[in-house]
């Protein structure tokens, strides 16, 4: 079990450690590589939409190759993918680079997230998904802040470099994990519904972040298709047994939601820092730390308030608690000091902690055999939500900065930040509200709840 939890915590760390990591590190990478805002944003987002995009078919491979193979092809990949950016020397082999270790996560997180159903029991599956969240949480929290030292003191390709220690170690750890067999029986992926809306999430991100309508009817061509395709295939995508789920598809709905709103301030946070208030990318980063122990503050909170407010009320309150603390950072952003930031910062990390029934219970109710599947659409939505939310929030800061340009541009960046986080509260309080609804046991379908027959058949 140790191996298990310890393999579960580190791949959570790392994979979500690839989000967040090069936003202190972006101003750097950006003076030295003379890229402007739409292109550093590619620099995130490239690493996020094929994450997305291939998670969905990565889920059912997972099932058909087996975890060991997956996890081993995966771990490889993704110490090539920040080999290569560490020693980047251009803008587009940077985003390359990205773009392979995003393709790489994408079979790895599928894989590590199967092993709660099938590696452990019951009672240590809401254990392994608690660690889970807790060291995504603490990555996208301590991310800015160590891309902050190691671009201040080492370079910005250490950004990249930091990544090979935690493939080592999961290598390693490999062996010492009971996998399970890989099954041939395994339904064929659906590599054309991949495509088609893969295509979709990156014409709909490029349109969100170049504003072009030309791009974004576009996009919505290739979803409708997607849609039209899912209905009438042979081989889906998605299986009929989890989009009929109404808890299921409900935790992606809220995810999404949850995913938008936070990972686009987390994004811009450091660059507020930086030109805003003048700190330093190690100092820019550091107060996100705060977010980090107030996640782990919080989680122990999660197997208390579950059974007594059931899963849809704890992420209902977790969600508005997040809502709250961005709020909070709004009220107080024309401060040009960091402490008065702290208890908006604390509300986030807490709030988010309580978050983690979204994975846990959707999980819950998904047969062994989709579990891989599951695993990967659960992911898939947070990916493309945080690829949304840079897009998103980069677009709210970029049109009110523009809009307020005369009052100096330190001044107009806090007023594009301050909109983009009243835009973040706003999508916490949407996601707090389809969560009390969606994730409701009570008022969910007998084919929703554990053990209902479709779900436990083989």
């Amino acid at each position: 079990m140790r191996a298990t939890l310890l393999m579960i915590g580190l791949g959570a760390f790392v994979t979500t450690l690839d989000n967040t990591i090069v936003a202190a590190g972006a101003p750097s990478l950006a003076r030295e590589l003379g890229l402007d805002l739409p292109t550093l944003q590619w620099v995130s987002i490239g690493y996020m939409l094929p994450f997305a995009g291939l998670l969905p078919v990565a889920g059912t491979l997972v099932d058909r190759w087996g975890q060991a193979a997956t996890l081993r092809a995966g771990l490889l990949a993704f110490g090539a993918g920040a080999a290569v950016g560490g020693f980047a020397t251009t803008a587009w082999l940077v985003i390359a680079a990205r773009i392979l270790q995003g393709a790489a996560a994408a079979f790895l997180v599928p894989a590590l997230l199967s092993l709660l159903r099938t590696d452990l029991d019951a009672r240590r599956r809401a254990v392994g998904a608690t660690v889970w969240t807790a060291c995504l949480a603490v990555a996208l929290a301590l991310g800015p802040t160590l891309g902050g030292v190691l671009s201040e003191y080492l370079g910005w390709g250490w950004i990249f470099f930091v990544n090979l220690p935690f493939v080592a170690a999961m290598l390693m750890l490999v062996r010492r994990v009971a996998l399970a067999e890989r099954d041939p029986a395994t339904g064929r992926p659906a590599v054309l519904s991949m495509l088609v809306v893969t295509t979709a999430m990156v014409l709909v991100t490029a349109a969100v972040v170049e504003l072009s309508a030309v791009l974004c009817a576009a996009g919505t061509a290739f979803a409708i298709w997607f849609v039209v395709r899912e209905r009438r295939a042979r081989v889906r995508l998605v299986p009929a047994a989890l989009t009929g789920t109404r808890v299921f598809t409900g935790a992606l709905t809220v995810q999404l939601l949850w995913g938008l709103g936070v990972s686009g301030v987390f994004f811009f946070t450091p660059l507020l820092h930086q030109e805003s208030l003048g700190l330093g990318p190690m100092l820019a980063g550091l107060p996100l730390v705060v977010v980090a122990v107030a996640v782990v503050a919080a989680t122990p909170l999660v197997p208390w308030a579950v059974p007594r407010w059931g899963p849809h009320r704890t992420v209902a309150v977790g969600l508005a608690t997040v809502a709250a603390g961005l709020l909070a950072l709004a009220a107080v952003n024309h401060l040009p000091e960091i402490p008065p930031r702290i208890p908006g910062l604390v509300l986030i990390g807490a709030g988010s902690a309580l978050t983690t029934p979204l994975t846990s219970y959707a999980l819950e109710i998904v047969a062994e055999r989709h579990a891989g599947t599951a695993s990967g659409l659960l992911t898939a939505s947070r990916e493309l939500s945080s690829a949304l939310g840079v897009a998103l929030i980069g677009v709210v800061l970029s049109v009110v900065r523009t809009a307020r340009l005369d009052e100096g541009a330190a001044a107009a960046l806090a007023d594009g930040y301050t909109a983009g986080l009243l835009t973040a509260a706003a999508l916490q309080l949407a996601g707090a509200l389809l969560a009390l609804r969606l994730l409701n046991p009570r008022s969910s379908s007998r084919s929703d709840k554990p053990g209902a027959p479709f779900l436990t058949s083989r």
